[in-house]
């Protein structure tokens, strides 16, 4: 399945709007993940634990999304956003929403 954060795919057009689809996940922190955060905001340099967290985050919201737009028989998804949030004080949630369409050559 296609999906683009623009509105329009080249060489496509949209035949059906279906509606909006969307995704998410929410994951926790993990205390060990906590102490190497606090040496490298001491060291420097990029907080991979966090960073990995947020990268399988995110795949599994726009997986989630994926399957939605399938569900309502869409073949792309068009105006794909993200948004993130806190979740009390130890999880982030990562949403990602667009439109389901279905998209002809032409």
């Amino acid at each position: 399945m296609m999906w683009v954060t623009t509105d329009t795919i080249a060489g496509y057009k949209v035949q059906q709007t279906l509606g909006p689809v969307r995704g998410s996940s929410v994951r926790a922190k993990w205390i060990g993940a906590d102490i190497i955060a606090g040496l490298r905001n001491i060291f420097g340099g990029e907080i991979t634990e966090y960073s990995k967290l947020l990268e399988e985050t995110r795949e599994q919201a726009i997986s989630r999304m994926l399957a939605d737009a399938e569900k309502m028989k869409a073949n792309a998804i068009i105006s794909v956003r993200f948004m993130t949030s806190q979740v009390g004080q130890q999880a982030a949630e990562i949403l990602v929403y667009g439109t389901g369409v279905v998209m002809v050559k032409g």
